[in-house]
């Protein structure tokens, strides 16, 4: 899962650097339509920057709220992870026959 979500950002990440390019490539392209064009280019890519930003910070939020609430409840935890794996592996096993 960790894998899937490195090549997503590395798929953003070059997403990112190709409309880069593609505005230094049309700095010397004259016309309306064109400036246009890299003015709501340059606005997408901020708005991704920031909208990716909050995000990361969201779940880095989440994920210091859980692993509090797991160092404070380890049993609870232990036995909510149990009961979602049998449950998990009930359904699973129901499902092959």
């Amino acid at each position: 899962m960790h894998t899937h979500k490195h090549a997503e950002g590395n798929d953003l990440g070059t997403l990112a650097e190709d409309a880069r390019a593609l505005m230094a490539a049309t700095v010397d392209v004259a016309g309306d339509k064109v400036t246009e064009a890299r003015k709501r280019l340059n606005s997408a890519l901020e708005s991704a920057k920031n909208m990716a930003g909050n995000i990361r910070d969201k779940a880095v939020v989440g994920a210091k709220a859980t692993d509090k609430a797991i160092h404070e409840n380890p049993y609870k935890a232990i036995g909510i992870a149990v009961a979602a794996g049998v449950l998990l592996g009930y359904l699973l096993a129901r499902r092959r026959r």
